[in-house]
């Protein structure tokens, strides 16, 4: 499904470089995202420093689906925003997903990647497919809140990278801009099944999942263990149930 084609004729009627970004979304997720162009190299034009309105900035989006989906949108590479020949520099995303009913049962997550002028050979290139994969897994992280210690979540994602490069060294991943004309840079977001405490040292796991730490007493609402692992506090879960471990409920 084609949600947006943001800007695609330039000077004198000649069509600009562009690319296909394609973004894979589970279930329940969506996002905003932003392209955004800054003066090609070697240009000496500025753009204007403006509120509100940024020419220089291109917004697309995906909404909600209940179910997983491909998203595919067509991105100049380069453009003539006021008189100044711009270069896309850079795609950011702010990327949120739903984890119960009510409104408020949402978390979100940023990430980016940068547009590269030149080919660098220990970047790895674009494939003879003509399809480039950026990989990005995201998981539900839970903790307490307020008086009754209810359970809510947050959405914790890593930055994108390519499927083979290790998690701690994608931050700061880039494309190559000659490599993308006509082609397709696919975003790949993944959700684990893997739950795990959003506070270090305030759960401990147990037959069925984790129990949350007393802490001081039941009002303390950070309550880490501090190496009391046998004294425990009831947790109310998403549907209302109070319970003495999550996820089961046992």
């Amino acid at each position: 499904m084609v949600l947006g084609v943001l800007g695609l004729t330039g000077c004198g009627g000649k069509p600009v470089d562009r690319f296909t970004l394609e973004v894979d979304l589970p279930a329940q997720f969506r996002f905003i995202g932003g392209a955004n162009y800054g003066p090609a190299t070697g240009e000496t034009c500025t753009l204007p420093r403006r509120r509100g309105k940024r020419p220089e900035r291109k917004i697309f989006i995906a909404h909600y689906k209940p179910v997983a989906e491909r998203v595919s949108f067509e991105l100049p590479l380069t453009e003539v925003i006021e008189g100044c020949p711009t270069v896309l520099r850079s795609v950011d995303f702010r990327t949120y997903a739903k984890w119960g009913p009510r409104d408020s049962d949402v978390g979100g997550d940023n990430s980016s990647f940068s547009v590269r002028d030149y080919s660098d050979p220990d970047v790895p290139g674009m494939p003879e497919t003509g399809v480039q994969e950026l990989h990005r897994q995201c998981q539900w992280m839970f903790r307490t809140a307020g008086p009754q210690h209810a359970i809510i979540k947050v959405l914790t994602c890593s930055a994108f990278g390519g499927a083979s490069q290790p998690k701690e060294q994608r931050a700061g991943v880039v494309v190559q801009r000659d490599q993308l004309p006509g082609k397709t840079l696919r975003l790949v977001l993944t959700l684990t099944d893997d739950e795990e405490p959003y506070f270090d040292d305030s759960w401990v796991v147990v037959p069925g999942g984790w129990r949350r730490c007393k802490g001081k007493n039941h009002e303390d609402l950070y309550a880490f263990c501090n190496g009391n692992t046998s004294d425990f506090k009831p947790i109310k879960m998403p549907d209302g149930r109070i319970c003495d471990v999550y996820p089961s409920c046992k």
